[in-house]
């Protein structure tokens, strides 16, 4: 009889096999198999009229989770139950970190195993790994599962005890979560920052200097013994000088008499200064600096990193990605110093192995930082990779191999030049040996180029040279607002501080944005209205739910629950129960939150009240009858929302929408109008003979107010023919859509192929050689830097209807695609191997089963009628049932999407 081995995916599954001895069958638990009830549907019959049934956790009975099959696992349980019962072993394969052990741990609860049980650990999937995993396996970590089951307790607690709160108090379908609400803080408070910020002006002088023709630059830093002012001088509340600061604040008339002086001066150097400097390589990857790295250089959100990431490593091409250690094997260092010598001769290899050690506490040591797997690397080139998996693996690849690589040298050069009065400095650098930069620069694309870029050199100088002033020119600069978030720095921020672990992060950031607390705007994360209500809300009536440092104290706890330092169940009394417990803080808090003054956001320098209602974020003045109301378009952020903006938009709902004029063929008037998705203009007035008058959006980047009427005739004469494709004769057409101005070539029945206009392209100006080039580019997909899918096969025809069936790379494994039909590589084939009859058995059999879940969904929901009816004649007879019913459908309504997520993958883990 074999051995089961279960682990989470297919895909980890088809590669763990090939290094398993004969006797092994490899199965996948897709994930977890248990789950706490994502919606009543799921709660048992036995315990659906209990209270505690609605949240999932008998607190009354030590917190006792309520755990349950979800209807989509159904069938994989099966199929391991009967898989198990030709079994003599079970070795439970999972990850080897907290997750990965509470998976194995509900394995075993539902698989009720009466064979030997083994949990086997790896941190690779290399054939040297596995065997010696196979040769060292141990029981399942119980002191690890009660910390992740602790965890998933206490996120449901505050889940599902806050955000009905929220929903009764600012708007329907709101959540808050335990690490979520804390992040959304830190994206307000910058907000905050930015919208308390005040401008300083400064101006200062750049010359540009030359010795023996040789150009260089220097800046003004003193002018009469005294310091210039530079922007870090300046209070950013006042857009003043910090008080007791002394240095010299520059205005513009005083730097243009400098100038003029200046020029017939004669210039001297003062002094000279050369420093020596040495970098050395920054840590391997962790999940945190790979996700904010890929982030800088690559343009990966979060979750997309750590999608790709568990790509490569199910496929064997990398260790596992979910670790908090920078820590490197002996077997890594040799493989790292061998590409090294092998790439960039013995000079660029460091003296002496370099070692890195883990600083955080708590740290999730998966043994290892994340490296290219095996006990030699292979080259990106050498994959066989291609597109974000590619580049992922080549990042990860330059950052292992340059831990081992020699330090860079650096001289820095400082020139004091003097001139009247006045001190200018110039400085230079000059990488002297370029080290580990030959293979990594952070944050660099190109090492070459940012060597290049990073190499500022000064002419030979000496004290007592008189260099020439070629051109002298006195430069204003404005004080600029405190950066927002970018995915990378809060990423960043959320570690420092000790919040949440870094394997969650990019299920976190995922969910702001989902759950529409932020948009992504230039790969900066913007709160919106409703941030600003929630977060309001929980600073004022929970204020330790969005500390920082509460949070952090949180999670060191659940570490320390981990190790056995400390116990479960005091911590979740003292945390729900308590004096100043959750429950205990809602029920007292709940009566004293007005819903209107949480629906209410508070801006400085705004006079009208900003709200949030049942469809968004709106501006109202006045009361009573003179009460206007105005809607907040979608792009309008709370940190940019200023007085102006207020007044168009009350006025055009007050005055009606400004006129631009009188369209020159059919006279009718042209207005422009702000509506919920930004400004557009509108050919002709609402009226019932015509109740939707043509309108059209303005492009992004279009300034109103200086739409011309010839412009919005042209906007609304969208879409544009510019002609016919060469090749097909097909019309090609520009116009403007929800994603932005794009071409489009309208083939018929054959299909429209899409474009989105770049930079420069203006879609009233767009030429058809241009829309030819644009199509003639490969097709990219929504999301940065996201390409259409490529096969991994193409298969050729289907023989009914001649339509392709090709093989794709998905979240789980290699699929097969047929329309919209998809089927999972039946048991034993390869890409390489499977045949057309085969894929097409494997089709039909999908679609089959497809057509009878769809039947069957049908039947239930007519069966389901009188239950509903039944249902509400009960509600309307008990007003507290119902209530306490609806905020159990609305709860689990509320966490459905993220909890499926987090089942069917292991990006999201907390």
């Amino acid at each position: 009889m074999p051995s089961l081995v279960i682990v989470e995916s297919p895909t980890k599954a088809r590669t763990i096999r090939n290094y398993l001895p004969a006797g092994y069958q490899v199965e996948a638990s897709m994930g977890h198999v248990r789950d706490l009830p994502q919606s009543a549907s799921e709660i048992p019959a036995n315990v659906k009229g209990e209270e505690w049934a609605k949240i999932g956790v008998n607190i009354a009975a030590d917190f006792d989770p309520l755990y349950v099959i979800p209807q989509d696992k159904k069938k994989v349980v099966k199929a391991l139950k009967d898989a198990l019962k030709n079994a003599d072993e079970l070795v439970l394969a999972t990850d080897e970190d907290r997750e990965g052990e509470s998976i194995s741990w509900h394995l075993l609860q539902v698989l009720q195993p009466k064979v030997p049980i083994k949990r086997m650990v790896f941190h690779e999937i290399t054939e040297e790994a596995i065997q010696a995993a196979l040769r060292d396996c141990r029981t399942v970590d119980e002191q690890v599962v009660r910390a992740q089951e602790t965890r998933r307790i206490l996120d449901r607690l505050v889940g599902y005890t806050l955000s009905p709160l929220l929903w009764k108090k600012i708007a329907w379908g709101l959540s808050a979560g335990r690490v979520q609400s804390v992040a959304v803080r830190l994206l307000v408070r910058r907000e905050r920052e930015r919208r308390a910020f005040r401008k300083g002006t400064y101006w200062d002088l750049k010359a540009s200097l030359s010795q023996n023709k040789l150009p260089f630059e220097a800046k003004l830093v003193t002018l009469r013994g005294t310091r210039i002012a530079t922007g870090s001088d300046f209070d950013e509340a006042t857009g003043q000088i910090i008080a007791g600061r002394q240095v010299l604040l520059l205005g513009e008339e005083e730097a243009h008499s400098l100038q003029e002086r200046l020029l017939s001066e004669t210039w001297t150097v003062a002094n000279l200064e050369e420093r020596a400097s040495t970098r050395k390589p920054s840590a391997p990857f962790t999940t945190s600096t790979l996700q904010q790295e890929a982030n800088r250089k690559l343009r990966l959100s979060a979750r997309d990193t750590m999608r790709v990431a568990q790509s490569l490593y199910e496929q064997g091409y990398i260790t596992y990605m979910r670790t908090d250690s920078v820590n490197l094997s002996q077997q890594a260092i040799a493989a790292a110093r061998n590409c090294v010598e092998n790439m960039y001769g013995k000079a660029y290899l460091s003296p002496e192995p370099r070692r890195y050690s883990t600083k955080a506490k708590g740290a999730q040591e998966a043994h290892e930082a994340i490296r290219p797997a095996g006990s030699t690397f292979r080259t990106p080139q050498e994959t066989g990779l291609k597109d974000r998996e590619l580049r992922l693996y080549d990042l990860i690849w330059k950052r292992t191999v340059a831990t081992q690589m020699a330090e860079a040298r650096q001289t820095h050069i400082t020139v004091q030049i003097q001139v009247g009065d006045a001190g200018f400095r110039a400085t230079g650098k000059r990488i002297d040996f370029p080290g580990f930069f030959r293979a990594y620069v952070e944050g660099s694309d190109d090492p070459n180029a940012a060597i290049e870029d990073q190499e500022v050199i000064l002419p030979p100088l000496k004290v007592g040279d008189h260099p020439t002033c070629e051109e002298l020119e006195a430069i204003d600069h404005e004080t600029q607002p405190p950066a927002r978030y970018t995915e990378a720095s809060l990423v960043k921020t959320l570690e420092n501080e000790g919040i949440g672990r870094p394997s969650t992060y990019a299920s976190i950031i995922g969910t702001i944005i989902d759950r529409g607390y932020a948009q992504m705007v230039n790969n900066s994360l913007v709160p919106t209205f409703t941030a600003f209500a929630v977060t309001s809300l929980l600073e004022k009536h929970f204020p330790d739910l969005v500390d920082t440092s509460f949070t952090a104290r949180m999670e060191r706890t659940l570490d320390e629950i981990s190790t056995g330092e400390a116990k479960w169940l005091p911590y979740l009394r003292q945390f729900y129960l308590g004096e100043t417990g959750l429950e205990t803080q809602v029920k007292q808090q709940e009566s004293q939150i007005d819903p209107n003054e949480a629906r209410m956001v508070e801006l400085e320098g705004i006079d009208a009240k900003v709200r949030i209602g049942r469809y968004g974020a709106y501006i109202e003045v006045g009361e009573g009858e003179d009460l206007v109301k105005a809607t907040l378009p979608q792009d309008i952020t709370p940190g940019d929302l200023d007085p102006e903006q207020v007044e168009i938009l009350l006025r055009q709902k007050t005055e009606g929408p400004d006129k631009i004029g009188l369209h020159p063929e059919t006279g009718e008037p042209i207005y422009q109008r702000i509506g919920p998705y930004g400004p557009y203009v509108q050919l002709g007035d609402e009226t019932e003979s015509n109740p939707k008058p043509k309108r059209a959006s303005l492009p992004k980047g279009m300034n109103p107010q200086e739409v011309s009427l010839e412009t919005a005739v042209n906007l609304l004469a969208l879409p544009r023919l510019l002609g016919n494709h060469p090749e097909t004769g097909a019309k090609i057409q520009a116009n403007l859509g929800r994603f932005g101005p794009y071409v489009v070539h309208d083939q018929g029945k054959n299909g429209k192929d899409y474009r989105s206009l770049k930079g420069d392209d203006s879609v009233l100006t767009i030429t058809l050689g241009r829309a030819l080039e644009l199509l003639a580019e490969p097709k990219a997909g929504r999301g940065r830097g996201k390409t259409a899918a490529k096969p991994l096969r193409e298969l050729g025809a289907h023989p009914e209807d001649s339509e392709p069936v090709n093989i794709y790379d998905g979240p789980y494994g290699p699929y097969i695609k047929h329309g919209k039909v998809n089927a999972s590589l039946p048991e034993g084939e390869t890409v390489e191997a499977i045949s057309m009859d085969a894929a097409v058995s494997a089709l039909a059999a999908k679609a089959g089963s497809k057509s009878k879940s769809s039947r069957g969904s049908k039947s239930a929901a007519k069966s389901n009628t009188k239950s509903t009816a039944k249902s509400t004649t009960s509600k309307t007879s008990t007003a507290n049932r119902s209530a306490a019913k609806k905020t159990t459908k609305s709860a689990t309504k509320t966490t459905k999407t993220s909890s499926k997520t987090s089942r069917s993958s292991k990006s999201a883990k907390d």
